[in-house]
């Protein structure tokens, strides 16, 4: 067994930074289409419920797997040859979130409702369309066998994931919290155009991440595409569609059940749908609880985003180390079980009313839960893709995890004004919500592969 130091040895991979700025790349756009719209929305008098709805936007993050296979094979169009196929996608996203920020600017809620939430929607499809780039950029960056980097480069990830989100928040709120104060009532809209800067930045910082594994991509997609066109002997421009189209969107799929099997790939899909959804239901109102229980954008930015930040980054490296010597399934059970029971933090702190110290421990252990239960299902989905299919698999896996956390956190808004207020009561059903999902892996735990392909 490896020793606790060579284990976090991992760490110093200067791979691992290249991994980091793009996991900053896939978490900053959820600080828009998150904090920012909920706050921008809640503070133009808005319900709680249509905000909450307002969040489906996000489901197109459940859906992503069904163009990620076109992403997979298509390229853009002279930027690919410049900056490489996976880089050019990324930044073409990169350009739609900004040019969406800088509509936001001129817009509000009050009177554009619909067009924000249209140009959220983008920014989302954006984000959600980098992200399956982001994902094999990342997983390409660690070799074949190297499982070890690629729990460290899973847990490096989310904290980059979670500095572009917890970071990006801090900078969002604490610039309009400042502009508001400066007497702007335009304060949300002159926030967006300033943070259009941190899109530009990470984006220089994109061109200093190489990209590997590209060529053998391609010829494998290839004989694939060539085997199964000889297979279904159908010749000319209608027999290479057909190939194209198999080889293209079923193979991923075949792959994957090829490698687990129906019953297990379907109760793989099931855990996966499944094991965050609690932690999604109450990420999605909390921003809300916050203000409602008089916390200012500051304190949520202090608390929420900053103390959360370092709390996160932390503990999301302690729970990489412990993916790595505990293996992904235990550390897939613990983390669970530590998110539903640190879900019941808010509780406390929706019944004793305001409390910075009940806030700051609540923000701290649901980052502890949050980190360890992300690095663990990040590890999980990376060791079970085809590297054939690297984009597409982690794009449907990933996706169908979204779809729970996503789709059904929508109603989270009408869960609370349904229980007429009562957070308390809310955060216990959300502490509720892991136990089906662990409940299936237990009975799947033996016959998982889990290994880099």
């Amino acid at each position: 067994m490896q020793s606790k130091v060579n284990s976090f040895a991992a760490y110093w991979d200067r791979r691992m930074l290249r991994i980091l700025l793009l996991g900053v790349i896939s978490g900053f756009p959820w600080v828009l289409i998150g904090s920012a719209l909920t706050l921008w929305l809640k503070e133009d008098g808005l319900s709680r419920s249509t905000i909450g709805w307002a969040g489906l936007i996000f489901g197109v993050y459940a859906i992503n797997f069904l163009w990620a296979p076109l992403i997979d094979r298509i390229k853009i169009p002279v930027l690919t040859k410049i900056v490489g196929h996976r880089k050019a996608w990324i930044m073409s996203m990169q350009f739609l979130i900004l040019a969406s920020l800088i509509i936001w600017s001129f817009l509000s809620p009050v009177d554009d409702l619909a067009i924000i939430v249209t140009f959220g929607l983008i920014i989302a499809i954006s984000s959600a369309s980098q992200d399956i780039t982001i994902d094999a950029l990342r997983i390409e960056q660690i070799g074949k066998d190297e499982s070890a980097a690629m729990a460290a480069g899973a847990a490096t990830a989310v904290v980059g994931w979670w500095s572009g989100y917890k970071l990006g928040g801090l900078i969002t709120l604490v610039t309009a919290d400042w502009i508001q104060s400066l007497g702007y009532n335009n304060y949300w809209q002159i926030s967006f155009i300033i943070i259009c800067s941190i899109v530009i930045l990470c984006n220089i910082g994109l061109f200093f991440i190489p990209e590997s594994g590209t060529d053998e991509r391609i010829l494998s997609q290839q004989k694939d595409q060539a085997d199964i066109q000889n297979q279904i002997g159908v010749s000319g421009n209608f027999g290479r569609l057909l190939a194209w189209f198999t080889a293209t969107i079923i193979s991923p799929l075949f792959s994957f059940f090829k490698k687990n099997g129906v019953a297990i790939g379907l109760s793989i899909l099931g855990f996966i749908f499944l094991f965050k959804i609690g932690e999604a239901f109450l990420g999605r109102m909390s921003i809300l609880f916050y203000k409602e229980i008089g916390f200012s954008k500051s304190d949520i930015a202090l608390y929420s985003k900053g103390l959360g930040w370092i709390t996160t980054v932390s503990f999301t490296l302690v729970g990489g180390w412990f993916a790595i010597k505990a293996g992904v399934i235990r550390a897939l059970f613990v983390s669970g079980i530590i998110m539903a029971l640190t879900n019941l933090m808010f509780t406390f702190l929706a019944w004793s009313g305001k409390s910075e110290l009940l806030f700051a421990a609540a923000v701290l252990l649901d980052d502890l839960a949050a980190a360890f239960a992300t690095v663990a299902f990040v590890t999980f989905i990376s060791m079970l893709v085809d590297r054939n299919y690297t984009a597409t698999q982690y794009a449907l896996l990933a996706s169908i995890g979204t779809a729970g956390r996503t789709l059904m956190a929508s109603s989270s808004g009408a869960l609370v004004d349904w229980l007429n207020g009562d957070w308390g009561t809310f955060f216990i059903i959300t502490a509720l919500m892991v136990i089906p999902s662990l409940v299936l892996l237990w009975f799947i735990r033996k016959k998982i592969v889990l290994k880099v392909n």
